[in-house]
């Protein structure tokens, strides 16, 4: 049994993605998924985020493609569709719009879409983005469909995935899953705080006193990975661990505002895989509330996880 869609037949232009502006995503409770790529579009090497939201009420997806001017990011082409289930409007079709003087089109199909409780489609569906008689990206699994449908063939050049980016909400816990490697298997990743006790005796009145003491634990495909004790004083840090025998990850964790702040607040997590390659892991990200810049076009081509980790209560 899959989630029941539908999609306005409306794929109306927007500002700059709602879902950047962590306000947005914290009033509206709502799970977030973004996909970055890199490709070529329409003569350059720009960014395409594929982006799917989910709150009680609806779900959401965007397509946003970087404009001209590289530094800018402000200057984005977005389109957005509203995936409300009370609405009969049809699950498919294609929108058509300029982009620096090259016709670009963006067509999907998501009447069969099977989402089994996810934010994002798990299968049977297809996202294409056309560009000069090329399909530039193609997010989904119906590929034979797109290009039927499209009567375009893939571009030579393959688009490379950059970042994964993740609002999740939760108590306690906060699970996704992830592939490090396109030919490797998914990965189950669970992340979870909790409070040990702690017992002090006082020798001058012989009283044991108990206190919290919050440890943090992040588990891979139900192995732990990663266990920080004495979580107020390593509330921020980094760490290598293995998730197969052949591939190797670096997280970074910050969770100072959940020790520390008040009301919905979130710790950030980053999961990079370290190339064989590489005599040493990536350096850690120096400020976590800002992002780790690997979304800039001329960048590193490393793959990254970003979990944003809402706690509530």
């Amino acid at each position: 049994m899959h989630d029941s869609i539908v999609i306005p037949a409306c794929f109306s232009s927007g500002e700059r993605p709602p879902v950047d502006d962590q306000g947005t995503v914290v009033r509206s409770g709502q799970s977030v998924f973004m996909s970055v790529y890199r490709t070529k579009i329409a003569g350059q090497c720009r960014l395409i985020t594929i982006t799917w939201c989910k709150n009680l009420l609806l779900r959401g997806l965007s397509v946003s493609i970087q404009g001209q001017e590289e530094d800018d990011h402000e200057q984005q082409y977005q389109y957005k569709l509203e995936l409300k289930p009370w609405y009969f409007w049809r699950k498919q079709g294609d929108k058509q719009f300029v982009l620096d003087g090259r016709t670009v089109n963006v067509v999907w199909d998501l009447k069969a879409a099977k989402f089994h409780g996810e934010t994002e489609p798990q299968s049977d569906y297809y996202i294409a983005i056309v560009c000069e008689e090329e399909v530039v990206l193609l997010v989904g699994d119906l590929k034979k469909d797109a290009f039927r449908k499209t009567g375009c063939p893939p571009s030579l050049l393959d688009p490379i995935l950059v970042s994964r980016k993740e609002h999740l909400f939760g108590k306690k816990k906060f699970s996704t899953r992830v592939k490090f490697h396109e030919r490797e298997k998914f990965h189950e990743i669970l992340i979870e705080c909790n409070n040990s006790n702690t017992h002090c005796h006082d020798n001058s009145s012989g009283l044991i006193s108990t206190g919290s003491d919050p440890e943090l634990e992040v588990k891979i495909d139900g192995k732990l990975a990663l266990h920080v004790k004495h979580l107020h004083w390593k509330f921020r840090g980094n760490e290598s661990v293995y998730v197969s025998k052949s591939t190797k990850v670096e997280v970074f964790w910050d969770v100072h505002d959940w020790l520390f702040s008040t009301g919905t607040r979130h710790g950030m997590f980053i999961f990079s895989p370290i190339s064989s390659s590489s005599p040493s892991p990536p350096p850690p990200p120096e400020v976590f509330d800002q992002e780790v810049n690997s979304d800039s076009v001329g960048g590193s081509s490393r793959f990254s996880l970003f979990v944003y980790a809402w706690k509530v209560e």
